[in-house]
């Protein structure tokens, strides 16, 4: 169960200014078809709430789309990341035919929901699955369907729009993007050559700020009781939809390529509850992050390891931020005393040594900065760095990192170690602060 969830649903949450449910409700024109028997309505809202993501493994266009790395993590993950700490679900599942994909659903915290073949198919519809799990899940009186491919979506959203089912009586609740898009009629008949408009005329075009446009489903998610879902119906009833800002309107299906998605979920996703503004401690591991892991022997014995200069442009410019950066080996990978020197000299980094317990070592160098885990970043690769890659407020992985310690980290690099990874996770950290930074700038002057 995700933490405080049956808590939440009794109570609800503070609205923020730029959600207001009663304008929602009131300016809603299709809102209200039927209206059910309100006391059993309130006693189904007493039972238990699922979010489900359907995440099937036939995509057509990229190949296991819903794990692929969408700006370091898993396209699922970001939604999977959303509901848990929305914190007002009593789990979250993903319907999955896909071993690989149950997996990765496991690592970010959902249950798998294996689904049968029968709704596995390319002809098989969302509401077909919903309604299997509904079937072999009676547990649950509402299930909430999360697009995986809506990277953008915030545990706000989800709060605010299961508040209109559980303080405005509503049974079934979607969301919405408000479009200022002029809709012409498409041309099937070649005979007929000429087009119609449909939601304007030609002659009294609106300017943009003159017209409300149009509110069309974003797909993000639907809230709907069981008994309308078993009755062939995800909107239905009572019902309401909750409208979205375009910038968090974001559909991988539809709407953007791989690279625009990846700007686009760096600036306006959902990155957890971790405060990245107040990163003060980054803790790198030295072999296999911030070089490839590869030891070279001279003829005299010496060792020999190399790094991109790209990672040490990174450390510079953590350091130039206020982030201290501390490089680690582990016991049993130790690095000579004078290449030590050399990294320290060069780097201008604390180089500690046979690091034996990585989690003890840190919390060692915590308590004496008078820090927590919430102000490191860590990146590491391995098993002797998962504790530590849970723990930290940010965490990452290089590209070519163990697969436990790809599962244990928040961000997995595009690049490979000593091939830019420290960079690339460096830039990472920067950016989530800047952001972090410019959303109190902007929560101070609301």
């Amino acid at each position: 169960m995700v933490k405080g969830s049956k808590k939440h649903k009794r109570q609800g949450s503070e609205l923020s200014q730029d959600s207001k449910p009663e304008k929602r409700i009131k300016n809603n024109k299709c809102a209200v078809s039927e209206v059910s028997n309100s006391n059993s309505f309130e006693e189904s809202m007493k039972k238990p709430i699922a979010a489900l993501i359907l995440a099937r493994g036939g995509s057509k266009g990229i190949p296991l789309k819903n794990i692929k790395m969408l700006a370091g993590v898993p396209l699922i993950g970001w939604v999977i990341r959303a509901a848990r700490d929305a914190e007002v679900f009593d789990s979250v599942w993903v319907s999955t035919d896909h071993d690989e994909i149950g997996k990765v659903a496991e690592a970010w915290g959902a249950k798998v929901h294996k689904r049968s073949a029968e709704v596995s198919k390319d002809c098989s519809s969302s509401l077909e699955t919903i309604q299997e799990f509904a079937r072999e899940h009676p547990e649950f009186n509402v299930v909430c369907n999360i697009q995986a491919t809506s990277p953008c979506l915030h545990p706000k959203h989800i709060k605010e729009a299961l508040e209109l089912m559980t303080e405005k009586g509503f049974e079934s609740v979607f969301s919405v993007v408000r479009r200022h898009h002029f809709r012409w009629g498409e041309v099937k008949n070649k005979g007929t050559p000429c087009t119609k408009p449909l939601n304007l005329n030609p002659a009294k075009r609106p300017r943009r700020q003159d017209w409300d446009g149009e509110l069309c489903e974003n797909g993000s998610f639907y809230f709907a009781t069981t008994d309308l879902i078993h009755k062939n119906l995800l909107q239905g009833g009572k019902t309401v939809y909750y409208e979205m800002k375009p910038e968090n309107s974001v559909d991988i299906d539809v709407d953007i390529d791989w690279p625009v998605a990846e700007q686009r979920v760096l600036r306006y996703g959902y990155f957890g509850k971790d405060k990245p503004e107040v990163v003060k401690l980054m803790v790198c591991n030295i072999m296999g992050c911030l070089t490839d892991g590869t030891i070279s022997l001279s003829a005299n014995g010496d060792d020999k390891v190399s790094y991109h200069y790209r990672d040490q442009d990174g450390i510079n410019m953590l350091k130039t931020d206020g982030v201290e950066v501390i490089l680690m080996s582990s016991k049993g990978y130790p690095i000579q005393a004078a290449l030590a020197h050399k990294l320290v000299e060069r780097l201008g980094c604390v180089v500690k040594q046979e690091v034996d317990n990585k989690k003890t070592e840190v919390e060692e160098l915590l308590k004496e900065r008078e820090l927590e885990w919430k102000d490191v970043a860590y990146i590491g690769n391995d098993k002797a760095d998962v504790q530590c890659l849970e723990l930290a407020g940010l965490s990452a992985v290089p590209k070519d990192g163990l697969e436990i310690a790809r599962i244990a980290a928040k961000y997995t690099c595009r690049n490979a170690a000593g091939q830019g990874a420290v960079m690339e996770f460096a830039e990472h950290i920067l950016l989530l602060k800047k952001k972090a930074k410019s959303q109190m700038e902007q929560d101070r002057i609301n």
